[in-house]
């Protein structure tokens, strides 16, 4: 197959952890060719098709992440209508903002043009990471969405201890936690819902954080058996590996299972072939879709191979569509 990555600039990925990389290596390994671009070389004129300006790569499967040599080499450019590849790989990192909207809707374009998209655009617009979970509250730990600092307030009162985020952060960033006594929450308020301009999430605090977020993937709407738990390090609330957290994979619990099964079947069904739920204690608290990672982490502690995993169900979903 020819496959078409849409990322974040190749000369960024820390290959000892990136999924995106993990990936590439394992479709080269089958023989399959390689393109990369990065969102902003997407483009469309009247009359034409949605293309891109493509870097055709070699990966180098006996890369050594640890190394200083180059893990691809690359061919000439080309601009390439992204209905010619065989699939096309949405890989790009939150955030999710505008630009990340308009790439969505090029590609939504491009599928009608007969180009396979993964995920798919119009799933990965409807289901902003944070607030997927929305449709599932029977797992969720208490949650508020809302711009309304009276709100907040009131669900602080209520629980006592919260944690509050950005709708748009990702790896841990803008994430607070205010306990009993409420210190420094209306400064907290002010700057995430930015005098009442933007839209906040507050969730009643887990302690079941000092054992991990954990990381469940789902792929095909499966769970792979293991789940990676990132456990805050030196007093840090957050477990994000971005954050300094440890990842540490372990087998998936019955509840972790109970979770994904329910979500994973019917988030599938809507073309999400790959999503990352973030599972503190039994409660979900995120759904990720847009980059899901920690495939390198689990296959090395593991040996299970999740690239693997995720190229045989990319393989199987591009014969069935």
């Amino acid at each position: 197959m020819n496959l078409l990555f849409v990322a974040d600039p190749l000369e960024s990925f820390k290959t000892y952890k990136d999924s995106t990389f993990a990936m590439m290596r394992e479709a080269t390994r089958r023989g399959h060719s390689i393109a990369a671009c990065e969102p902003r070389d997407l483009h469309w004129v009247s009359g034409g098709k949605v293309s891109a300006t493509v870097r055709h790569i070699t990966v180098d499967v006996s890369h050594d992440p640890h190394g200083h040599a180059p893990w691809f080499t690359e061919t000439p450019t080309s601009r390439t209508a992204l209905a010619s590849f065989d699939a096309v790989v949405m890989r790009k990192d939150p955030p999710f903002d505008s630009e990340f909207f308009y790439a969505t809707h090029l590609l939504g374009r491009a599928e009608a043009e007969g180009a396979k998209v993964f995920n798919r655009a119009a799933a990965l617009r409807d289901h902003p990471e944070k607030l997927a979970i929305l449709e599932f509250p029977q797992f969720t730990p208490p949650t508020l969405v809302t711009r309304q600092a009276a709100d907040v307030r009131a669900f602080h009162a209520e629980h006592r201890d919260i944690i509050l985020k950005p709708l748009d952060g990702m790896g841990g960033s803008g994430i607070f936690r205010v306990r009993d006594d409420g210190l420094n929450l209306g400064a907290i308020i002010e700057t995430l819902n930015r005098d009442g301009a933007q839209t906040l999430m507050v969730q009643r605090y887990l302690p079941e954080i000092v054992d991990g977020d954990k990381r469940v993937l789902v792929i095909g709407g499966e769970p792979i058996p293991f789940s990676l738990a990132r456990i805050p390090q030196g007093g840090e609330v957050r477990g994000n590996l971005a954050a300094g957290g440890k990842g540490v994979a372990r087998p998936i619990t019955d509840r972790d299972r109970e979770i994904a099964q329910a979500i994973g079947p019917k988030l599938a069904a809507r073309g999400l072939m790959l999503i990352g739920l973030d599972i503190i204690g039994s409660h979900l608290t995120e759904i990720n879709v847009t980059s899901p990672t920690c495939f390198q982490e689990i296959t090395d502690q593991t040996g299970f191979d999740v690239a693997k995993r995720f190229v045989d169900q990319l393989e199987a979903d591009v014969a069935a569509r």
